[in-house]
């Protein structure tokens, strides 16, 4: 057992070096034009910096996918309208389906959760009463939806109402952010774990949960992957998913370096697998 447990080790270590799987996953999804919007997970620009394979590689592989990446390193909610922008810009509505993985920066940045709605009381008609052939005025409270350009459902709010007016007919999906653990990326970019509130007194799933309620809020669908992916960088065990998964002296600087916030390419192969098989269940265009 203890022989089987290393040869298991030593395969999973591989694994950011590896080809892209050669099963494809016959689906809808086969074929589909799929705008990637967020952070530097999935960023394009990734894969020539940090030699990996980001998920929508492996999506391409296993669904058959065409990709538009869009995500920016660092990006938060607030810059999901100029991305949104890019790709009007570069592809119109030939696109079939938009996902937006963004959020864990909002939570980095400490930006307040606030709210989706404001409320106030105000007059409306209503039914009069039965038999009646005109309306009655009654005061109702009424909501209207916050556009908050300080919050993170006012984020969200912003750009979900962009991506609604300009991509009417077309699938929309969020991804909730992955679990966080330290990262030490430079001497001005340490990050600590979700074990610790932000600067707002916030915990990361907050962020996480707040994203899975904009999935009702604006009728799209949410996949969790925040749980089903299995990623978790609390663990010691994990950190063969993560792009540098212990503490490490940089080569050149001589610096400590660990991340265990940005997937190498074990931890996008796992992603990509687990949002595969979500992505069967919902259709990859309308029209």
């Amino acid at each position: 057992m203890k022989r089987l447990s290393i040869i298991i080790a030593v395969l999973c270590l591989a694994l950011p070096t590896v080809a892209k799987p050669k099963a494809e996953i016959k689906s809808q999804w086969r074929g589909a034009r799929v705008a990637y919007l967020g952070d530097s997970i999935t960023d394009a620009r990734q894969p020539k910096r940090y030699d990996t394979n980001p998920y929508w590689v492996y999506l391409e592989s296993l669904l058959g996918i065409t990709p538009y990446v869009y995500g920016i390193s660092g990006h938060e909610w607030r810059h999901i309208p100029g991305q949104t922008d890019k790709l009007i810009a570069e592809h119109g509505q030939d696109v079939d389906a938009i996902m937006i993985f963004v959020g864990t920066n909002d939570y980095n940045v400490n930006i307040p959760l606030g709210e989706w709605y404001s409320e106030e009381v105000v007059e409306v008609e209503v039914s009069g009463k039965r038999g009646s052939k005109s309306g009655v005025m009654a005061q109702r409270k009424k909501r209207t939806i916050l556009m908050d350009k300080k919050t993170l459902r006012g984020r969200i709010n912003i750009a979900m109402a962009k991506l609604k007016e300009e991509y009417p007919t077309k699938q929309i999906i969020l991804l909730t952010p992955l679990h966080r653990a330290d990262a030490f990326l430079s001497d001005r970019n340490i990050q600590p774990s979700e074990l610790y509130a932000n600067g707002v007194g916030e915990y990361l799933d907050a962020y996480v949960n707040v994203i899975k309620e904009a999935g009702n809020v604006w009728a799209v669908p949410v996949i969790d992957l925040n749980s089903i992916c299995g990623l978790y960088p609390l663990a010691e065990s994990n950190g063969i998913y993560w792009r540098r998964g212990s503490l490490e002296k940089d080569a050149k600087s001589g610096k400590r370096r660990k991340d265990r916030l940005h997937p190498n390419s074990a931890g996008h192969l796992r992603m990509a697998q687990s949002l595969a098989y979500q992505l069967l269940t919902y259709p990859a265009k309308f029209d």
